[in-house]
């Protein structure tokens, strides 16, 4: 049986180089999406980013249904968030030859509402595979503005399906949302890497986390042994 002694300086020594790892962790070591130097977490956050966005990829199913709505008019006037979007908005409406004004706050827009997701998905997917420019050279708008005022327009479009009692529409914007207007714009510059072609460094890392944190925990639980502290229920 260890004495206190011996006790006191592994917990010392496993929270001492924890510490070491840990600052290590925080400094600019690792290799960056842009050929900077980048933190631990900073690093392992993209890394997560770039194995989830793999599959996230739900564009074309919604672009399938959306075919369902073709030739259905749509009338509405969308609220946005102030007078300012409404104009980015209509613009976005009118560069695809849809009839769009903004009034105030609000954009008044006409037209076939199979035609306008379509084009709001297939904007989407040029963000999804981090084709910003083709936004910004369509619109000459930042593509993160464009992307963000369809969503804003959508957000517009649910409630007022869902007031007019449109359910299945409702749900199908909604799906748009979440499913295709979201990612790309969370996922934008992120470079997507299937799970199967980084499965070692996933392992890795996820074995390095169970490893670190039993790390200090032992490290504590060393110490207070060697001190003769007790922990009580």
């Amino acid at each position: 049986m260890a004495s206190s002694a011996q006790l006191k300086t592994t917990g010392w020594l496993l929270l001492a180089s924890f510490t070491v790892v840990l600052v290590a962790i925080f400094m600019p070591l690792f290799p960056g999406t842009t050929g900077q130097k980048v933190n631990g977490l900073d690093y392992l956050d993209n890394f997560f980013n770039q194995l989830s966005k793999s599959s996230a990829y739900y564009i074309p199913d919604q672009l399938k249904k959306a075919e369902q709505f073709t030739g259905k008019p749509f009338s509405a006037a969308l609220k946005m968030k102030s007078p300012a979007e409404a104009e980015v908005t209509a613009k976005l409406f009118a560069t695809n030859q849809i009839t769009a004004t903004a009034d105030g706050d609000k954009v008044q827009v006409n037209g076939d509402f199979g035609a306008m997701i379509t084009i709001m998905l297939k904007d989407a997917d040029l963000m999804y595979k981090n084709d910003g420019k083709a936004l910004q050279d369509k619109y000459n708008v930042d593509a993160r503005q464009a992307v963000y005022s369809w969503y804003l327009a959508l957000t517009a479009m649910e409630k007022d399906m869902t007031k007019a009692g449109q359910f299945d529409q409702a749900k199908f914007v909604k799906n748009c949302m979440n499913k295709a207007i979201e990612p790309a714009y969370n996922y934008y510059e992120v470079e997507a890497k299937p799970v199967k072609e980084e499965i070692f460094l996933l392992i890795a890392s996820l074995v390095f986390y169970v490893v670190y944190t039993m790390w200090y925990g032992y490290g504590l639980l060393y110490l207070f042994e060697g001190y003769g502290i007790k922990l009580d229920h």
